[in-house]
């Protein structure tokens, strides 16, 4: 079981195929870990409407998929300052410590504004971003609310010492300081220019409402709406190929 340690973490990972790298940002909210891409997580056992990158395209790409901190077999220490930039720098670390310097990154759920972070964090290292189901704030303050609390069960359950308080402050800081997409501002995404393929969410923790903004306000983007498996997985699957085909550097 590979853990990259750091300072406050110990970061569990996987790598999969040969090419080059795709970084995987899992859905699941604050419990994202990498099972969840193929129906393995004990928390959705039933699995999901999308491919599994781990095996759809290691034909191509090194994909590199990991649990967040604080997520799956993933452990790390909380502080009150902590926020998207503090997942940014694990993610960036994990990738110096493979050797990779630049890398498209994959996100479901929660994975979307992982990869607006990841943007905001290093444009020079990101050559292209696919957002699948992305979340945003739209009439579901309470979904949020909820994630938050779950996480405040998960890691005083493991560390007691670690207050309430600090996990709350963490929270206002992921979900309660900006609205849209949580993590960047719609400003931001207005004058991103790093290539973005979006399959939309339809539901409320991946408002339809926050996909139609992203579409309209991004400069390059593209998007496939109609992607959910059974039906749609291959086509899925082969457009998201195409996609980072045109955008990986030769």
């Amino acid at each position: 079981m590979p853990m990259f340690k750091r300072a406050d973490a110990e970061i569990h990972y996987e790598v999969h195929g040969k090419g080059f790298p795709i970084l995987l940002y899992a859905p699941g909210g604050l419990k994202s870990e990498m099972g969840m891409w193929g129906g393995e997580s004990t928390i959705y056992p039933n699995g999901f409407p999308w491919m599994d990158p781990r095996t759809a395209l290691t034909d191509k790409y090194t994909v590199v998929a990991m649990d967040q901190r604080n997520a799956g077999k993933s452990v790390a220490d909380v502080k009150a300052d902590h926020g998207w930039h503090t997942f940014a720098d694990d993610h960036f670390a994990l990738m110096d410590h493979l050797g990779f310097g630049k890398f498209h990154v994959m996100g479901g759920c929660i994975g979307g504004s992982y990869c607006f972070e990841a943007i905001e964090h290093d444009p020079s290292r990101i050559a292209a971003a696919v957002l699948q189901n992305p979340i945003g704030l739209w009439e579901n303050k309470d979904t949020w609310d909820a994630a938050v609390q779950g996480y405040v069960e998960t890691v005083r359950g493991r560390d007691p010492a670690i207050s309430e308080a600090t996990i709350r402050s963490f929270g206002h800081n992921m979900f309660g300081a900006t609205d849209f997409v949580f993590s960047v501002t719609r400003d931001f995404v207005k004058a991103c220019k790093t290539p973005l393929f979006l399959q939309p969410g339809t539901d409320k923790p991946h408002p339809a409402h926050t996909s139609t903004e992203i579409a309209a306000l991004s400069p390059n983007i593209e998007v496939q709406t109609e992607w959910r498996a059974p039906t749609n997985l291959q086509e899925s699957i082969k457009r998201v190929h195409a996609f980072l085909a045109r955008h990986t550097p030769k």
